[in-house]
């Protein structure tokens, strides 16, 4: 999977997703620190990645694009810790690969996951 996480995401949960074999990079990768969220899912949309963040912002912008990319992967965690985090999307993303492929704005919860089709 292609994921372009944002700044809330530690980088050593994108560490953490390139050893389970996914093409993960931080947005400080490509864009200045200081970029707009605007910006953030544009990069995402012309590299095919899909944005990692726990930033409540993202679902607006991507929603209100009419587009089926980039999907979104939203943290809604009881806990930021590394190893929580990391352990969660380990269970998850295999789960949810086929939606992030086809275009959706996946919700992680500590035991659920809400999935909604792109375009919204």
């Amino acid at each position: 999977m292609k994921i372009l996480a944002d700044m809330h995401v530690s980088p050593h949960t994108v560490t953490f997703l390139q050893a389970l074999g996914h093409d993960a990079i931080r947005i400080s990768e490509i864009l200045p620190s200081n970029s707009s969220d605007t910006m953030i899912v544009e990069a995402a949309r012309k590299e095919h990645r899909a944005v990692l963040t726990q930033d409540l912002d993202f679902s607006e912008i991507i929603s209100l694009s009419g587009e089926s990319a980039p999907s979104l992967i939203s943290l809604r965690l009881s806990s930021s810790r590394i190893e929580f985090v990391n352990s969660r999307l380990q269970k998850v993303l295999p789960q949810i690969s086929g939606y992030v492929e086809k275009g959706a704005i996946i919700v992680i919860e500590d035991d659920r996951i809400r999935v909604r089709n792109l375009p919204v």
